[in-house]
């Protein structure tokens, strides 16, 4: 493989060359095309070679120290079964520039890696930020998740309650969300009460599916071992033994946050999931019982508080753009 060589960022130039032992594992380490060592280029500004199972890295020496750094830690994905792709390489980017984060995502004899595993596929952080939320999701009985969509808050969530669900550390799974309507009452709606509000909770069911088989998730919602309802049904409830999930928190008044916070019962977990920035009810902002809950509730023990930004949007890059677009000041 050779290419034009990408302008180096300013600084004490480096050369290193890295040999990688399994050569039958570099089709997917390189990528379509070489699309992912085009884009450890770009994204760095390096100039990247590959003969036979050695690449070269040059360019300034702390860029080149990252794009090693980043090359190792997409190799010893790869070797676990993990799928690589450009998306991968950017978070593997914002990885290695976490010096603190050293260690956490590859496993070493002294610190295990950080993962989620469920019946369909084994999780990893792809940024700073998941890696510090996944940790919470493991350690704290109350986590807040708060920021923009796409930063994979309710998704990795699940996945957690998912993994426990599976391994009998809870018992049970609710999944709740209000149901804010948008020009129309749900009365007006066809069907029975199940099929109202089902539209709702809808992006649920998607991550449910996205981690158990689709029969699993049939018969544990038949069985009452996963529920899924609207943030009304929670009322006059002592859920113990459960993890909870609020998805769409902003969306909820300070009363209905304060009713479902207190259904906390024993052995439980509970993630609360929202953007304080993306309010859908009447008064906005101000009327949010996330935003009321945070600011009550921040510093209290064993309640975590996981703040994401446009940076951590794991879906297509335009995503994380338009954030920033909405979030900055208006021209």
């Amino acid at each position: 493989m050779s290419r034009k060589p990408v302008p180096a960022q300013s600084g004490e130039r480096s050369r290193v060359e890295l040999t990688f032992d399994k050569p039958q594992l570099l089709a997917q380490l390189f990528g379509q095309y070489d699309q992912n060592l085009v884009a450890l280029e770009h994204r760095l500004g390096i100039y990247i070679t590959a003969r036979g199972n050695r690449v070269g890295l040059e360019g300034s020496a702390e860029q080149v120290a990252i794009g090693r750094d980043v090359l190792n830690d997409l190799y010893k994905r790869i070797q676990r079964g993990e799928e690589v792709d450009t998306g991968l390489v950017d978070a593997s980017i914002a990885m290695a520039a976490e010096p603190e984060l050293d260690g956490i995502v590859s496993a070493t004899s002294a610190t295990p890696p950080i993962m989620i595993r469920t019946r369909k596929k084994t999780i990893v952080p792809r940024t700073p930020a998941q890696a510090h939320y996944m940790r919470a999701l493991t350690t704290n009985d109350m986590i807040f998740a708060l920021g923009p969509a796409g930063t994979g808050k309710t998704y990795l969530a699940v996945a957690q309650a998912v993994s426990q669900l599976i391994t009998g550390s809870v018992q049970r799974l609710i999944l709740s969300r209000p149901a804010v309507e948008a020009g129309e009452k749900l009365g007006f709606l066809p069907g029975d009460m199940k099929e109202k509000v089902d539209p709702y909770l809808r992006p649920l069911y998607d991550a449910l599916n996205d981690c158990l088989p689709a029969e699993q998730v049939e018969r544990r919602i038949a069985s009452g071992e996963i529920e899924i309802a609207p943030i009304a049904f929670m009322r006059g409830r002592t859920l113990a033994d459960a993890f909870i999930i609020l998805d769409e928190a902003q969306n909820t008044t300070p009363a209905q946050m304060k009713m479902f916070l207190t259904r906390f019962g024993e052995r439980a977990r509970m993630v609360i999931c929202g953007d304080p920035n993306q309010v859908d009810i009447p008064g906005g902002v101000d009327a949010s019982g996330l935003r009321d809950a945070v600011t009550r509730l921040e510093g209290i023990e064993s309640i975590a508080m996981s703040r994401f930004t446009a940076a951590d949007v794991v879906r297509h890059p335009i995503v994380g753009r338009i954030v920033e677009a909405y979030e900055g000041p208006r021209a």
